[in-house]
């Protein structure tokens, strides 16, 4: 009970972008701060495949993806992850530079 609970969570999470945003961003973008941009890309498949083979599933899941508690959830996620990726950014800087500064003696 609890595990298909989440499943459908994880499920609803994935689907809760357009389409249009899913495919004008690049998984291999070298500068790119969005963690969920890969599940945003396999939640598009997941969308398109469904939708082909039932519009009107295709359109429940569009619905449940736009619902206020699944936009609240994946902002959050959006948010908090860029802050991960800025402070680990900072902290390769900061390794990097004490790697050139002590250990190499630059």
């Amino acid at each position: 009970m609890v595990q298909s609970r989440a499943l459908v969570i994880v499920l609803i999470l994935l689907l809760s972008t357009t389409l249009p945003e899913v495919h004008s961003k690049s998984i291999f973008e070298r500068d790119r701060r969005d963690w969920l941009v890969i599940p945003d890309a396999i939640a598009s498949y997941i969308y398109e495949t469904v939708n082909k083979m039932s519009p009107r599933v295709g359109q429940f899941l569009v619905d449940a993806a736009q619902t206020p508690a699944v936009v609240m959830t994946r902002n959050f996620l959006i948010r908090e992850t860029t802050k991960l990726t800025i402070l680990a950014e900072q902290l390769m800087e900061k390794i990097k530079n004490l790697w050139y500064t002590k250990v190499l003696g630059y």
